[in-house]
């Protein structure tokens, strides 16, 4: 189940046209009411797409009644026409589907600097308003996928109420969110500023702690929709739990699907003086290419690890710096220990844990291997 888990709305997926492949290439999401509530996150890329403005403008109010989403083209780096076919989306699904434009929001996904086949976008809205139904989520879910290999969703059911999404994002994986569009949706009763306050320190530790590539998209949006279909209003602690289950388990999904990814890597950082140098250290060991060309090969080489580290502001001592490769602790106090070859790396899955022995405060980064593929895939994606 996905974005129509919960009770109270309507997905669908169709094929538009805009791919010149025929693949499924649009997707609408319908809340049904009775609450009409939302929250959403957006990339913080100063170069921002037309439905990213947009979407984040209609939303100063909290409230969505729909979003529509393609992929296939970002709308991205387009110049006011792009923000014109922006609103004539929004326009067209709203008289589609019964709404106000201003409760609509808009995502888009693809090739930077590319206008929209507009007159295909506007058939393509009409026809999945008509197609839209409770089942329609893994549809959606479909149609928004670009160079993901497979589609992404998750649902976190509990007493009465649930929340669900659906994500898109394979590659431009970084933190301001990742080269992503996740729609969540829940029937639990909870207002603007709860699901704001929920979305936000969801995505802090999900979303913005995937860095696949180091690179930042334009795109990226994560938005929130209740139905409050449920009657049921959880407390703040529980609901925000369950938005958390949710992005979780599709940013590691991101991650499993990374562009030409043979390793999952975690990279956990532990005994820092503070969260922020957790994470700083965390994304440094992450972004390390060096590393990750090491890890694809199945090399446990930690003394790029310990590079990485040293490249940082984090409080530290060289001197004590212990690192363990899926759990052989290949390095203690700044040097040599285990034997490397105990680090068993022929899985799909790597974790590397970096203990700073600086304070208490620890942080998770996810990333993945660098590979020929990845490099293959982006050296043609626009050809």
């Amino acid at each position: 189940m996905t974005v129509t888990a919960a009770r109270g709305f309507l997905a669908s997926g169709v094929a538009a046209g805009i791919k010149e492949s025929g693949d499924p290439d649009l997707a609408l999401v319908v809340n049904q009411g009775p609450s009409r509530a939302a929250a959403g996150v957006f990339t913080s890329n100063r170069v921002q797409a037309a439905p990213v403005r947009w979407s984040r403008r209609m939303l100063a109010d909290r409230r969505l009644s729909a979003v529509v989403l393609n992929s296939g083209g970002a709308n991205a780096c387009t110049g006011p026409a792009g923000t014109e076919d922006t609103r004539l989306m929004a326009e067209r699904t709203a008289r589609a589907v019964g709404a106000d434009a201003h409760d609509v929001a808009v995502c888009s996904t693809g090739l930077i600097g590319v206008p929209l086949p507009m007159d295909r976008v506007t058939a393509g809205i009409d026809t999945a308003a008509g197609r839209l139904s409770a089942d329609g989520g893994e549809d959606a879910a479909v149609a928004i996928r670009t160079t993901d290999s497979v589609h992404k969703t998750a649902v976190a059911p509990r007493s009465g109420w649930t929340v669900g999404g659906m994500a898109k994002g394979a590659g431009m994986l970084a933190p301001g969110l990742a080269t992503m569009l996740v729609v969540l949706t829940t029937d639990a009763e909870a207002d603007g500023p709860a699901l704001d306050s929920a979305l936000r320190a969801a995505v802090r530790t999900t979303f913005d702690r995937v860095d696949s590539d180091g690179c930042m998209s334009t795109n990226d949006t994560v938005l929130l929709l209740s139905s409050g279909a449920s009657g049921v209003a959880p407390d703040d602690k529980e609901f925000a739990e369950a938005v958390h289950a949710v992005c979780l388990d599709l940013a590691r999904q991101l991650v499993a699907d990374a562009e030409g990814a043979s390793k999952e890597i975690e990279v956990a950082v532990v005994g820092a003086a503070s969260e922020e140098d957790a994470v700083t250290v965390g994304r440094s060991v992450a972004r390390n290419n060096l590393l990750k060309c090491a890890l694809h090969g199945e090399d446990p080489n930690w003394g790029r690890v310990l590079s990485a580290i040293g490249t940082t502001d984090a409080d530290f001592d060289p001197d004590r710096l212990d690192v363990a490769i899926n759990g052989v602790w290949v390095c203690r106090d700044g040097a040599a220990a285990e034997p490397r070859d105990k680090a068993d790396l022929s899985g799909r899955r790597v974790t590397v844990t970096v203990d700073l022995r600086s304070g208490n405060d620890s942080a998770v980064i996810w990333t993945n291997d660098l590979t020929a593929e990845y490099v293959h895939e982006n050296s043609a994606y626009s050809s």
